[in-house]
């Protein structure tokens, strides 16, 4: 089953779906298995009826655009001829009529399913559609952010554990997980998931051993100034860096400026060395 937190997104993409298309009602969930999913979001609902309502692949309108993993809609729900009807009393007790479908697709698998309804019987026009595959998109994204940042996890907890005992080899790729696990945490929507991933940087930056006595006064770096000194230390420069971060290379120069600043150093080089005798990175 998802983890709870995924819904985080869900709900994130169908708040912006309804503002940005004027739909009165969206709801979706995701995927449990390859072919089931679980409605566990709603938004502009009048009733529960389509809370928990399970779709399989290929029956009803969700379904449908679960097994063709590509977006459908009908004009009129309870009367059309190109979907299986049945959720039909969960459909009616809501009072839904034209219902446009979007599979979430996420590296070619479908991970879930949105939707956006009326409940009068009118064509969706293009901008409905736009706005709703734009919903779509969005949880697609998060997910795939997601789904990266558990992999680099799984991957850095061994890295951590293996401590200074790591071969040289292998902290060049202990530093790059944190790079880039340090790099996603802005992207990541979900409170507990962004605090799981700044304890594995604090682990990783801590795992190469006890800061040396030159670093016993404690440096306290701000996040980004950290993103920034993580960056120049895979050897990026502040554009590389400014791409990597999502910023723009001006902000990168004055985050590097105020860590350097804070660090007491004068060159790339030596904020990089100061920030990992202070336990800052790996």
């Amino acid at each position: 089953m998802p983890e709870p937190v995924d819904a985080v997104e869900m709900r994130t993409a169908l708040a912006g779906l309804r503002r940005t298309s004027g739909l009165p009602v969206a709801f979706g969930g995701l995927l449990s298995d390859a072919r089931h999913a679980r409605i566990a979001e709603l938004n502009g609902a009048r009733t529960g009826a389509l809370r928990g309502l399970v779709i399989s692949a290929g029956s009803g309108l969700g379904g449908k655009a679960i097994a063709l993993a590509r977006p459908c809609a009908v004009t009129d729900y309870p009367v059309s001829r190109h979907i299986s009807h049945e959720y039909d009393t969960a459909v009616a007790a809501e009072g839904l009529r034209s219902v446009v479908a979007v599979p979430v697709v996420v590296r070619r698998t479908v991970r879930g399913v949105l939707y956006g309804a009326l409940r009068t019987p009118v064509g969706l026009g293009d901008r409905t559609f736009d706005a709703a595959v734009a919903a779509a998109r969005d949880v697609e994204q998060a997910l795939a952010v997601r789904d990266e940042v558990r992999e680099l996890l799984a991957l850095t907890r061994e890295q951590a554990a293996a401590g200074p005992a790591a071969a040289p080899g292998a902290w060049e790729d202990v530093r790059e997980a944190h790079r880039e696990l340090r790099a996603l945490v802005p992207r990541v929507a979900d409170p507990a998931l962004r605090d799981e991933l700044l304890a594995v940087c604090g682990r990783l930056a801590s795992a190469s051993g006890p800061r040396t006595p030159a670093a016993a006064v404690e440096v306290r770096l701000a996040p980004r100034e950290v993103d920034v000194v993580a960056c120049v230390a895979a050897g990026a420069t502040n554009a590389a860096a400014a791409r990597q971060l999502g910023l723009r290379p001006e902000t990168v120069k004055g985050y590097l400026r105020s860590a350097m600043r804070k660090l007491g150093t004068h060159t790339r080089l030596e904020t990089v060395v100061a920030a990992r005798r202070a336990g800052l990175l790996p």
